[in-house]
């Protein structure tokens, strides 16, 4: 194995999202979060950069909002942002846009939250 990758075949670049507009929903997350946004070479295509981890967006003209938990469109992925208040963090994400998931499994704990482009993402309380 290499020193770059001394217990795995390699590490986390980035996570991924389809979305109808890469900008507006890197913009929303850099809200949350923080970052640096950073344009790819190719139009439709954001990265948000930030000291722990990459996010990516990329355009989709016909991007089908997943639908959470179940239906005919699956989650494809999600997010967790660890947070030391759920109440004050889920008013925050509220504010720029977010939606409560009407299905909370566990509410004390960690809360579901839909982003502008309909991805599921989750609130979770820092241990």
């Amino acid at each position: 194995m290499s020193d770059d990758f001394p217990t795995s075949i390699g590490r986390l670049g980035l996570v991924a999202f389809d979305c109808p507009d890469a900008l507006a929903l890197a913009d929303f997350y850099s809200s949350i979060i923080g970052g640096d946004l950073v344009p790819g070479d190719d139009q439709g295509w954001v990265e948000l950069h930030t000291p722990t981890g990459k996010l990516a967006f990329q355009e989709i003209a016909d991007h089908r909002a997943p639908t959470w938990p179940g239906g005919a469109v699956p989650q494809q992925g999600h997010i967790d942002i660890d947070v030391a208040n759920l109440d004050g963090a889920e008013a925050a994400v509220l504010r720029l846009g977010a939606l409560r998931a009407d299905i909370q499994p566990s509410p004390d704990q960690f809360r579901v939250m839909i982003d502008p482009a309909g991805h599921p993402f989750c609130l979770v309380i820092a241990h």
